[in-house]
């Protein structure tokens, strides 16, 4: 019998939450400097840029070219037009951070009070 995993998340009311204890400011301005940071990276990454975040990893843009593809059901063959999406790549430094990290008891992350 293989073990039960359960997702856990992070919303984004407690990402601020946790972000503005560690930073001692306050929710509000926290969540201001938040939503400038995701403002600059959708700006960079619709400009097409790579965005490259030392310790943490990579964000860039890939294009998918278009395609055709068949509906299981009906046997319909449709066309897929070429897009553009957002990808992450984590760094080695996290990669590593996460594997060692694996066996730690909840709220046990090194680095954050």
């Amino acid at each position: 019998m293989q073990p039960v995993t359960v997702e856990k998340h992070m919303t984004k009311a407690e990402f601020v939450e946790t972000l503005a204890g560690t930073l001692g400011k306050t929710k509000t301005e926290t969540e201001r400097a938040l939503e400038a940071v995701v403002d600059v990276l959708k700006q960079a990454l619709q400009r097409g840029e790579k965005i490259d975040l030392r310790g943490l990893g990579v964000f860039k843009v890939r294009e998918t070219k278009p395609r055709q593809a068949r509906n299981p059901r009906t046997g319909e063959t449709l066309s897929i037009p070429a897009k553009r999406t957002a990808v992450f790549k984590a760094g080695k430094e996290l990669s590593t951070t996460l594997n060692d990290r694996a066996e730690l008891p909840d709220g046990a992350a090194a680095g954050v009070d």
